[in-house]
């Protein structure tokens, strides 16, 4: 299709502009800085709940750090899913497209983000956060699922949300200078990768049969609460060194938090409206999980 050719050509442009290599554009070398958070604490799940007020700042920067690292390791696992279906979706496909070629660079992309999600693990001093092996199982089959508007959807899922939060840490003065720049660096390449899949979807709406659509618009009520289970859970507050049940159990009412996640999805829950992609109880699902008010 020649609008397919054509936006891959313009975002292959924009990655020859702006595109970046963790190992030379990070200071890795650099000491971590006494007193400062690894995301802001109003991005917490605990943020300004009972236990929030009982702790020390050290205990809420410790809460911080793994947090962070529990981000990462999310966005690891993502990261890789999206690489295997984006190679499962160019395996017979022209080589000469321009469209196979941007779908190589962003794997690309991906590639260098994922080692960079592991070094910044290293570097603050945390361990990756393994999925629980019920999640695993259904994570290690989104690859061979995610195919034509599953594929686009769930990218947007995946990268949309987490962007949204990314812009403001990168801003914020009392963030390491190593996570405000990962940041950085991540927000400007993923800008390019959520162009992809907006437009991914916006072209498949056009065409997709009405199974298509029924499917993926059902389908995707799932995702709230399975995206939500991977944000908070008593293993983070367990390393942490707080009571993990009496953490958890407060995070998940946390008005405050169900605040912060929506904020998080307003974005790509107006765009989803736009291109109808809701379906039977998909929005209520997404509500109950707490996206949206």
């Amino acid at each position: 299709m020649r609008d397919t050719e054509q936006d891959a050509q313009r975002l292959l442009n924009g990655s020859v502009r702006r595109s970046y290599d963790s190992a030379v554009d990070i200071d890795w070398d650099a000491p971590l800085e006494d007193g400062k958070y690894f995301l802001p604490p109003n991005l917490s799940a605990l943020y300004d709940t009972p236990l929030w007020h009982r702790m020390t700042p050290e205990q809420r920067i410790e809460l911080s750090r793994q947090e962070l690292a529990n981000l990462l390791s999310v966005g690891h696992w993502f990261e890789n899913v999206l690489n295997q279906a984006l190679l499962r979706m160019i395996f017979d496909a022209d080589p000469a497209s321009r469209h196979t070629h941007y779908a190589l660079t962003e794997i690309g992309d991906e590639c260098r983000h994922m080692l960079m999600f592991g070094r910044l693990i290293e570097k603050i001093g945390a361990r990756y956060y393994r999925q629980p092996r019920a999640q695993l199982a259904i994570t290690s089959s989104l690859p061979r699922r995610l195919r034509g508007l599953h594929l686009w959807v769930g990218a947007l899922i995946g990268e949309e949300i987490f962007d949204t939060w990314q812009r403001k840490i990168m801003d914020d003065p009392g963030m390491q200078p190593v996570v405000r720049r990962m940041m950085r660096i991540h927000v400007v390449e993923e800008a390019r990768h959520i162009q992809w899949a907006r437009e991914g979807v916006a072209r498949r709406m056009r065409y997709a049969s009405w199974w298509e659509k029924e499917t993926i618009g059902r389908m995707v009520g799932f995702g709230g609460q399975f995206f939500s289970d991977q944000l908070v859970h008593r293993r983070i507050y367990a390393r942490a060194g707080l009571n993990a049940d009496e953490a958890y159990r407060q995070a998940v009412a946390n008005p405050h938090y169900r605040q912060v996640k929506q904020e998080g999805f307003d974005k790509l829950r107006r765009f989803f409206d736009e291109q109808g992609i809701f379906r039977g109880k998909a929005r209520e699902r997404w509500r109950q999980a707490g996206f949206i008010a």
